[in-house]
């Protein structure tokens, strides 16, 4: 679609009763036009950053949260990707934890920034909603070592474990006040792993998901009434692994996506 495809009687159709606005960078010219329109209504953005992507830093600018996605399940390749799209868009950290520091401190309208590893779960940053708040100052590297040994490797569904509010540290780039989370990825066995394909876009619609809260004139549309999840991070994360570990236990994208009613899901409502 191009952006004289949107006039604004268009636009006020797709965005009225909207409770976020996802984009994954594709399509930019007609795309920002939309983005832009959502900022000004005070609808939430989420971008899928997957890749280095034309305008993507204007996307950002807008974005109030960011999924920054690896190859699935990749591992071998996650940390030069995931280092070269900070460097390029945002950062020049040299390291994850510290680039999401930069990031949250470079995009003032960031709330959360989560980075996927595939197999190896994920790590988010939330910001702080008092970030004048008097809190204890912490190196961002040291506590993400410290949750890392706080992960219990014998569980096979996925896990959360985080921080207490507080300054995070990062050498040479900044403090910013927030918590630090890990999520831990579902342990599939090798005989009900079908297909990763599409596995980080549902991670993604999960948090989509898990996020949305409507609008409070969009209560009366009753069908909608279910998706108000308004999940805290320590569930939201490892609900979002769970939908997209589902998803890897049948061929395509799109076979094993579950209900919301699937009996793996049914601890989380």
């Amino acid at each position: 679609m191009l952006p004289d495809d949107f006039p604004q009687s268009t636009m006020s159709s797709v965005l009225d009763r909207a409770g976020i606005a996802y984009f994954d960078g594709r399509l930019p010219e007609t795309a920002i036009l939309i983005a832009q329109e959502a900022a000004r209504r005070n609808i939430p953005i989420l971008i899928d950053a997957e890749r280095k992507r034309e305008r993507l830093d204007d996307f950002l600018k807008l974005t109030n949260y960011a999924v920054c996605s690896a190859k699935f399940p990749q591992a071998s390749l996650l940390f030069n990707e995931i280092l070269l799209m900070v460097e390029l868009v945002w950062t020049e950290a040299p390291s994850i934890p510290s680039a999401l520091v930069s990031m949250l401190l470079r995009l003032p309208n960031l709330k959360f920034v989560i980075v996927t590893l595939g197999e190896n779960g994920c790590i988010m940053l939330e910001r702080s909603k008092n970030e004048g708040a008097e809190l204890e100052e912490v190196d961002v590297e040291s506590l993400l070592e410290s949750l890392n040994q706080r992960k219990d490797e014998s569980v096979a569904f996925p896990t959360c474990v985080s921080s207490l509010e507080t300054k995070l540290r990062a050498d040479g780039i900044g403090t910013v006040s927030g918590r630090l989370f890990i999520g831990t990825a579902e342990k599939i066995p090798p005989s009900e792993l079908s297909d990763t394909t599409g596995a980080g876009d549902a991670f993604i619609g999960a948090v989509l998901y898990g996020k949305l809260t409507i609008p409070s004139n969009m209560l009366i549309y009753l069908r909608f009434q279910s998706i108000c999840a308004n999940m805290p991070p320590e569930k939201m994360l490892p609900f979002a692994a769970q939908v997209a570990a589902l998803g890897c236990r049948a061929l395509g994208a799109r076979t094993g996506l579950p209900h919301r009613s699937h009996p793996r899901l049914e601890s989380f409502f």
